[in-house]
């Protein structure tokens, strides 16, 4: 074979090897194709993330890939972690054939697995072990032999090189040589050459590529910044020598290595040697073992057919058609295994007391799962669709994601690992990639720019799904403009754009398992994420590779429900039963319609609440569509939405065949399954093609679209003539009609959301508000005990149960467990909920008062210890006598906490003198009195009892400073700490809420503040200000500190207005801009209501007549056009004494539109 002037890269790191290649795959292989060369290899530092994309990029562009990672060698066992361990071998391993590939995939696991210390290393036995079908090459000056020569030990590097042949054999083992015009690199290489003369060990020449071109060297190095957390105007840190490190030419190459054109022609040698082919056909579930005498078939036929039974009293002839339909589709498709797998996890998990959502996703589609009750929905009842999830037109593997309480989730995945094998089962990786946002910070702390500009920058990206720094440029002028007109800013963002994108770090599906046929090593290589042993692939590529994935998911809100439902058996004896619930209580909905919904599963944020009053839900469809449509993109169609529902008359259709299908959502298309419906009665496609036009038109693929277009109207005949899809015009539709119906389908395809998953979640809903309103005290204990660790949701939650009557009683060692509890109608607070005591100490206080109540403070101690002395904590007693759990006891707080570290002492040596057998001071008679000997010391004054509460439990129990004032600040504050922490990243929330730079009025106490003196030595403050429900960082600037630092006093009650500032980096803060104090604060309000039928300057009137009249008092303008409330910009609030300008209001909007409140 002739290798004359051929040249391929073996030495390539790509963006895959984090944070130190810059190298995009997609921009790789055009570069290799471009330049001339017809294959290239990968291989990143240690690992192999990117193989499969690289692998399917340069089929499709025709470049031949060659599969490799370069690997760290332990400098002596794999296993040691000695400090001499924290330096490590490179090697570059190549998979020359298929067994290669599974041996490379082994060996790199095995570095993460078992020899991770810094990096994920192996050794020399590991690479004797797993060998075979592998081409090997020295690597770089990090490489073993290269070591041996820098330190002058040729002898030594020269017997590792006979080594590593005498590993992987004659041929196998290459010498690397490399120049990017280091004397170091040039010297190890004459050594190299003179190894290769004296031994035969063929010579192979590389470049280490850690980036595409060569001006694309900053880039890099500004990666490397952000790796080491260093800046580039350091002198200490990791540096590449020279700009050299690129995808060099041929040409380059050659130019190069003139002398040693064995070397280059060798990378061919290499390159037509290594064929390794990608397995993307085949399926490699797990076999599931049935009992004896079953096929698998049969035995999931019987389980569905038993399952039937009891789903439905009368099995009707459409039952039995659907179910025969997708049993036989599964069966066709491979998939019977995959059910009883799932099946099998949801039966113990069942069996054995862990809540399992009633489904999730397009799964509840499917009457099999239903039969199998790995879902609760019928999805006959609310028409779902079977080829939603599992389309016989489209082969690709079902997904059936479960919900689980979320305290017992791992015990699932615990069962699974233990029936199929440790060795079969991983969890998966997900790829931390570098955010518009996130790029920004990074590069500009890597260019060492002041962190309030690059701050002000990053701000300038909107925080919507999908934008990207070129976006915000094109939609932001602001940021345009400092790029257009300032150098600096310009370099930052031209940086920031080059590393957009690129994979930052490695971390754990949330929920994502992996169970394999074989070892899971055969198709895919591990990664040890911290504790978790996960798969180097994501899920995508798991999935393409023929893999089981699966999602355990941990809902908290099913932890929730079964508490409730355990504290409803224990305190009413009733035993709550989902399955046989229908879902049509007018109680139910009033209390939906009303928005009394915190704590409603999907229903308690601010904005769902505001859309549910409007929407006034009276049936379980509406709790669907709500679920649908409060997200991003279909919002828009709530005022439509709400408007046809309260007034039928305003619901039009194109056609009359429409109607069956979107009367359930009055006329708006709110599902993924009704543009299906569509497509498939007026198109007259198949199910499963109507499928594949929907996820077309859901990633606007335009090409398809337009085709599809086409067969929707006329139709589509095969070259016989037979008529495949009868088209619109066939079935009675006009063209005309037709094309407006396909145009209305692509509007919404896009934000058409999965009907089965909204019916699931809205069944979860409806239980949660079911469980609120017939036993609000016990959900409500439930709710708590799920949000202990969040002190600003523990407080919402127990507003709430004042709102609903229900008392919140402190803690109490005599009567409180680990969790919130019921007690003749009152809630309980959890021990778990203060901080320092630990569960070992609360069940340890839980078996010492099963002989009784604590009589005094010494008994507690006694008692625990005798229990178990090794729990006892002077940190854990102090929180509960802090937070009044000692109350019971009969001391004040102020003498309990000046005795009980004495005392703890006292008891704790006299039991350790107290030997065994003698008279114990445990062993009291019963009637002895217990006597704390307690000093006469005064209690606290009440604010400090407050504080110790606040200290140790997050909230104020006893009492809130705020409580008086609470109706005053309700109608003050536009926002609370609770609205401003829920903001919403994913803007899920109503974008036309609180946002960065909102200007919001918040009423609270100052509880700490901290002046401080600007480099212009002029005064500013950091001051913290708490709510009734939470507290917030306040920053208030020389101009406004000096106008108001009267009011900037500790404890003092406050109104503060001022602008939010939101950072992904930081908590939320306010920027204050105006402080008054509580009572000086106009508490009333102005609303102001525009008709429908109003003129169309009406708004710049009066946006006139409040301009006249600047006062305190907000304004809240209604459009009744839209059903729409905002409030006017702070510069518009008005002095509400002034009677001349209410009267000019009234002239012009008329009496009833104008309201104070």
């Amino acid at each position: 074979m002739d290798y004359k002037d051929r040249f391929t890269h073996l030495h390539v790191h790509t963006e895959y090897s984090l944070l130190d290649g810059s190298i995009r795959i997609k921009d790789l292989i055009s570069r290799v194709k471009e330049l001339g060369m017809d294959s290239v290899a990968i291989t990143d530092h240690g690992a192999m993330f990117g193989v499969v994309q690289f692998y399917k990029e340069a089929k499709r562009q025709g470049i031949k890939p060659i599969l490799g990672s370069e690997i760290y060698v332990a400098v002596d066992k794999y296993t040691d972690r000695e400090p001499k361990d924290k330096n490590q071998y490179h090697l570059v391993l190549l998979a020359e054939t298929n067994e290669g590939y599974q041996n490379l995939m082994k060996i790199v696991s095995e570095g993460y697995v078992n020899g991770f210390y810094y990096k994920p290393r192996v050794d020399h036995d590991i690479l004797r072990k797993y060998s075979k079908g592998i081409i090997a090459l020295s690597a770089c000056l990090g490489g073993e032999i290269p070591h041996h020569i820098l330190n002058n030990n040729y002898a030594k590097a020269k017997e590792i090189a006979l080594k590593y042949r005498d590993i992987f054999g004659e041929n196998n083992f290459f010498l690397e040589i490399q120049d990017y015009g280091v004397e170091e690199q040039r010297r190890v290489n004459r050594e190299l050459i003179r190894i290769s003369k004296e031994t035969g060990i063929p010579l192979v020449a590389t470049n280490d590529v850690h980036y595409l071109k060569k001006e694309d060297a900053l880039v890099h190095d500004i990666l490397l910044c952000i790796q080491t957390g260093k800046t580039i105007d350091e002198e200490d840190r990791m540096k590449f020598p020279t700009n050299e490190f690129y995808l060099k030419s041929p040409e380059e190459m050659k130019s190069i290595f003139y002398e040693n054109l064995d070397a280059l022609e060798n990378t061919a040698w290499i390159a037509d040697r290594c064929n390794v082919e990608l397995d993307f056909d085949s399926l490699h579930l797990p076999e599931y073992k049935v009992p004896q005498g079953y096929t698998n078939e049969e035995y999931l036929r019987y389980l569905c057919e038993e399952g039937l039974k009891k789903r439905y009293d009368n099995i009707t002839q459409e039952i039995k058609d659907r179910f025969e339909y997708e049993f036989n589709t599964i069966v066709e498709m491979g998939y019977v295994d995959y059910f009883l797998i799932v099946w099998d996890f949801i039966k113990f998990a069942k069996d054995n007391g862990v809540m399992v959502g009633p489904g999730r996703g397009s799964a509840a589609g499917s009457i099999v799962s239903y039969a199998l009750d790995i879902i609760d929905v019928d999805p006959l009842e609310y028409g779902l669709l079977f080829e939603r999830f599992l389309n016989p037109e489209r082969v690709s593997m079902p997904d059936i994601d479960i919900d689980f309480c979320y305290e017992r989730r791992e015990e699932v995945i615990q069962y699974v690992v233990n029936k199929y094998g440790e060795n079969h089962v991983a969890q998966i990786a997900t790829f931390g990639t570098m955010a518009a946002r996130g790029s920004i910070r990074d590069v500009g702390r890597a260019i060492n720019m002041p962190y309030g500009q690059v701050d002000y920058i990053a701000k300038q990206i909107p925080m919507e799904l999908g934008m990207t720094i070129s976006k915000a440029l094109e939609v932001n002028r602001t940021l345009k403009n400092m790029y257009e007109e300032d150098e600096e800013v310009k370099r930052l963002i031209d940086i920031a754009m080059a590393v957009e994108g690129l994979p930052r770090h490695t971390s754990t599906h949330a929920a994502g398992v992996v169970i394999s046929k074989e070892p899971i090593t055969n198709y895919v290589p591990l990664l040890r994420n911290g504790e978790a042993i996960t798969t180097q692939f994501n899920m995508i590529e798991l999935e393409e590779l023929g893999l089981l994935k699966m999602d355990f998911l941990g809902l908290r809100t099913l932890t929730v429900i079964r508490d409730a439902v355990n504290l409803i058996e224990e305190n009413h004896g009733v035993k709550v039963d989902f399955s046989n619930m229908d879902y049509n209580d007018p109680a139910i909905f009033e209390m939906f319609a009303k928005a009394e919904t915190l704590g409603i599963f999907q229903f308690e944020s601010s904005g769902m609440r505001a859309f549910l009053k409007e929407l006034k839900p009276n049936v379980f469809e509406n709790l669907v569509a709500a679920n649908s449509l409060f997200r991003p993109g279909p919002m828009n169609q709530i005022p439509t939405f709400v408007e046809c529902k309260h007034d039928p008359s305003k619901i039009k259709y194109i056609h009359p065949k429409l109607e069956h299908i979107l009367d359930v959502t009055y006329g708006c298309i709110v599902y993924q399954e009704q543009v299906m419906q569509i497509v498939q009665d007026i198109g007259g496609y198949s199910m499963g093609r109507a499928d594949l036009v929907r996820r077309a038109m859901g990633k606007k693929k335009m090409d398809i679209m337009e085709e599809e277009r086409r067969n929707f109207i006329y139709g589509q005949v095969d070259e016989n003539g037979q008529v495949i899809i009868p088209g619109a015009i066939r079935n009675g539709v006009d063209e005309k009609t037709a094309s407006k119906i396909y145009d209305l389908m692509i509007d919404f395809a896009n934000y058409a959301f999965n009907k089965s998953h909204s019916v699931a979640y809205a069944v979860v809903a409806y239980r949660t508000a079911w469980l609120k309103h017939y036993y609000p005290v016990e959900f409500m204990a439930a709710l708590i005990s799920s949000v202990m660790g969040n002190t600003n949701q523990v407080s919402l939650y127990i507003q709430e149960c004042k709102r609903l009557g229900i008392e919140v009683l402190a803690p109490d060692i005599n009567e409180s467990y680990a969790k919130f509890t019921v007690s003749e109608g009152k809630i309980r607070f959890g021990l778990s909920a203060v901080k320092n005591v630990g569960d070992n100490f609360i069940n340890a206080i839980i078996k010492a008062r099963e002989a009784g109540k604590f009589k005094g403070f010494t008994d507690f101690i006694e008692r625990i210890e005798k229990v178990d002395p090794t729990v006892m904590n002077k940190r854990a007693v102090e929180s509960l006598i802090k937070c009044g759990a000692m109350d019971s006891l009969g001391a004040r707080r102020a003498q309990l906490l000046a005795i009980f570290e004495k005392t703890i002492d006292r008891i704790h040596s006299n039991r350790k003198r107290n030997l065994e057998g003698q008279f114990s001071i445990f062993d009291r008679l019963v009637t002895e009195e217990y006597r704390d000997d307690l000093p006469d010391v005064a209690e606290f004054p009440k604010n400090l009892l407050l504080s110790m509460e606040k200290e140790t439990v997050g909230i104020y129990i006893s009492g809130h400073p705020l409580e008086p004032y609470k109706s005053q600040l309700d109608k003050i504050a536009t926002a609370t700490t609770i609205d401003i922490y829920n903001i919403n990243e994913d803007i899920r929330e109503n974008p036309h809420g609180l946002k960065d730079g909102s200007m919001v009025v918040m009423g609270g106490i100052i509880v700490e503040k901290k002046n401080k003196v600007t480099k212009n030595n002029n005064m500013m403050a950091f001051a913290t200000i708490e709510d009734l429900y939470g507290s917030i960082e306040c920053i208030i600037f020389p101009a406004t500190f000096e106008r108001y630092s009267k009011y900037l006093v500790e404890d003092k009650i406050v109104v503060i207005q001022g602008k939010l500032s939101l950072s992904e980096e930081e908590e939320p803060k306010i920027i204050v801009e105006k402080i008054s104090e509580l009572h000086s604060f106009n508490s009333s309000k102005l609303y102001l209501k525009v008709s429908k039928n109003s003129q169309p300057n009406t708004m710049d009137r009066i946006v006139r007549i409040l301009r006249r009249y600047n006062g305190n008092t907000p304004v809240y303008v209604y459009f009744e056009k839209n059903r729409k409330t905002v409030m006017a910009d702070r510069k518009l609030w008005i002095d509400i004494n002034n009677q001349t300008c209410l009267n000019e209001l009234k002239d012009l909007l008329g009496e009833d539109s104008v309201v104070v409140s």
